[in-house]
């Protein structure tokens, strides 16, 4: 409580000559949601603040080496899901475990998995982050409607509760013309979540639980069952058939002579950030015509922590803008009512949680069902071989969809894939 009463007092009004003789604060990201906190963070101390922002994809690559060398490091930086586990083990982050941060006193105050995951092996906490990232099935009301009765979420989501459910919602979808996803990689989150474990264990061993192994054949039958818009993830049909028709080949044998037809994608399977960044960013004639409900099992797929480089030599200033992005109330009040950002700091959603109604998902309060599916994450399974264990077994599943190679081969080959990058894990022989 002292911490975020002085917090706040520094945030209140500075003083020029202490603003005067701060340096300026360098920023890098691999997103640009921090562009708006940065000015609010300026404006209320009068300081420089210098963000730089890298492709995802580029990010661990260009910021390592310069957190190694010292040279040009900045003074905060992000980390995100896919290598948190890795980064939090380096030697790049402050320990804010210790004095003046105590920032152990506020584990109480955050979703769990989201504070666990700050923390190294030796329960260190190197990283916080304000947001949860849950994930869900986002889906057309007015499809629901016409094919399955309702929109109501509540039943929707009881059509969807497993597997099997979502198959026969998928064959109901295809005989009125529909497809159930934009492609078939939007059933891993489902498949992988029927027996959540690491990728690596404790023993150090590769496990390909029976979920995993499920993905394989899940995949396939939406493949050869004609249940998806064969628009891969990411790509210009995948974002277009957010909002309108779009044409598809199945890969039929008898091709029709346009070897094409026009169908309309009924769900996404995305997180919180997917409805502010992708749905809303890429729809105009279906705005309002969204709802999000519950898949076969919880999950949750991205999101964005910050810490300060430990050899920062404006440590100061730093920890008044991590302490404001991650447990400034009054900021992350404003922050979430503004952007709808489902938050991890529980002081501030226990207070706004009641009152979300957003007009794009036709007035649902999307920010009560994420917080419920938050609590059911489980941090265990992450580890810090998921970025790469993940891109191999994707690649390999891609595969045995596509023909190229049989379950058993594709398997063998995800095996070899990890061992060359991973000398240490062990894979069945």
């Amino acid at each position: 409580m002292i911490t975020a009463i002085l917090s706040l007092s520094v945030f209140a009004g500075c003083s020029s000559d202490k603003t005067a003789s701060k340096a300026d604060l360098t920023v890098w990201s691999f997103t640009d949601e921090l562009q708006e906190p940065i000015n609010v963070f300026k404006e209320k101390n009068g300081v420089t603040v210098d963000l730089t922002i890298i492709p995802i994809e580029d990010y661990p690559t260009r910021l390592r080496p310069v957190l190694e060398s010292g040279k040009g490091a900045p003074d905060v930086f992000t980390g995100e899901l896919a290598f948190i586990k890795d980064w939090v083990e380096q030697d790049y982050w402050e320990d804010l475990s210790q004095e003046p941060y105590n920032v152990q006193d506020w584990e109480e105050d955050y979703v769990p998995y989201v504070f666990d995951l700050g923390k190294d092996s030796e329960g260190k906490i190197k990283a916080v982050s304000w947001q949860t990232t849950p994930g869900g099935i986002f889906y057309r009301r007015s499809i629901a409607n016409e094919v399955l009765g309702t929109d109501d979420p509540a039943k929707i989501g009881e059509m969807l509760s497993d597997m099997d459910g979502l198959f026969e919602v998928g064959e109901q979808l295809k005989s009125a013309g529909y497809r159930l996803f934009p492609d078939e990689g939007a059933v891993r989150w489902f498949a992988q979540g029927q027996d959540p474990q690491p990728w690596v264990n404790e023993n150090n061993e590769l496990v390909l639980t029976e979920g995993r192994i499920n993905y394989f054949d899940y995949a396939k039958d939406l493949r050869e069952k004609d249940l998806t818009a064969f628009a891969p993830e990411w790509s210009p049909a995948w974002f277009a058939a957010m909002d309108e028709p779009i044409n598809y080949n199945a890969g039929w044998e008898e091709v029709k002579e346009d070897a094409a037809d026009q169908t309309e994608v009924f769900a996404y399977a995305l997180p919180t950030w997917g409805l502010h960044s992708v749905l809303k960013t890429n729809t105009k004639e279906t705005v309002g015509d969204w709802a999000v409900t519950n898949g076969p099992n919880p999950y949750f797929w991205g999101g964005t922590w910050l810490g300060i480089y430990k050899g920062s030599d404006n440590k100061d200033l730093a920890w008044e803008f991590v302490q404001m992005m991650t447990h400034d109330e009054e900021f992350l009040t404003d922050w979430a009512t503004e952007t709808g950002d489902v938050l991890s700091y529980l002081p501030v959603t226990e207070k706004i949680k009641g009152d979300f109604s957003e007009p794009f998902l036709g007035g649902q309060n999307n920010y009560t069902f994420f917080l419920d599916e938050a609590q059911n994450i489980n941090p265990g399974i992450v580890t810090r071989y998921d970025q790469q264990i993940d891109g191999f077994f994707g690649s390999m599943v891609g595969e045995y969809v596509e023909g190229t190679k049989t379950k058993e081969e594709a398997i063998e080959e995800f095996y070899r894939l990890v061992k060359n990058a991973y000398p240490d894990i062990k894979t069945p022989e």
